[in-house]
């Protein structure tokens, strides 16, 4: 089923984008820390396209795959060496996905604000975003630790239209989860499901409520345009 386009009776003028499989591509480094990490322990480590579809949940969700019978909690031994390893390497082959370079120069020729808002902690978004000469092009960045709350709460959200100057009912929402297209709603945005990203094998983004689903940057690319009024 095609979803319905984003209401045309409202004038879109922002996007915000979730970071990790939405914007950019963090998969090749994130995997790679957790199957170095499997190596030291002598487990075998996990398929890169399996690891790849977790890496929306974070380091925890990375360690629940790769260590299902070891403890992994938040502070855990497993945890800290986790994220000691990956802040070495953040951006050593994270790139922006396909296309997504061309869609951001698009919206900064026309002087349309776009930004971030992630629940991956800000320091390791903030080199991320540096790295990838980005930082300095979007509006606003606001990470998990931006805030007491985090997606799929609304407030990073609102936040960010703080930031940025924007009105929540005039931006569009970009995401690979369904906290994400949750908080979307929750704020007031249109919301576009990134079915291209991290999504683990017993989810389905049809299910997520979003309204519209992007199968790849193309298909997204197309749907920002037209929201902003830039398919002309």
């Amino acid at each position: 089923m095609t979803p319905l386009p984003l209401p045309e009776t409202i004038r879109y003028t922002a996007v915000l984008f979730d970071l990790d499989g939405t914007l950019i591509d963090t998969a090749p480094d994130m995997v790679a820390v957790l199957q170095d990490m499997q190596r030291a322990h002598d487990v075998e480590p996990v398929a890169y396209e399996l690891g790849r579809a977790y890496v929306s949940n974070g380091a925890l969700g990375l360690l629940s795959l790769g260590f299902p019978n070891t403890e992994h909690a938040v502070g855990s031994d497993l945890h800290r060496d986790y994220l000691e390893r990956y802040a070495l390497r953040v951006c050593e082959a994270s790139k922006l996905f396909p296309g997504l370079d061309s869609l951001l120069e698009m919206l900064d020729t026309a002087g349309l604000p776009w930004g971030v808002v992630t629940n991956k902690p800000a320091y390791l978004t903030d080199p991320l975003l540096e790295g990838l000469a980005l930082a300095a092009r979007s509006a606003c960045a606001v990470s998990g630790d931006t805030l007491p709350k985090r997606k799929p709460d609304p407030a990073p959200l609102l936040h960010a239209c703080e930031i940025a100057g924007l009105l929540p009912q005039n931006t569009v929402y970009v995401g690979d989860a369904s906290r994400d297209i949750e908080a979307g709603q929750n704020a007031g945005m249109a919301t576009i499901a990134a079915a291209y990203g991290y999504v683990t094998p017993d989810d389905d983004p049809q299910r997520w409520g979003a309204d519209q689903i992007a199968a790849d940057t193309a298909e997204l690319t197309q749907m920002l345009l037209k929201a902003v009024n830039l398919d002309a």
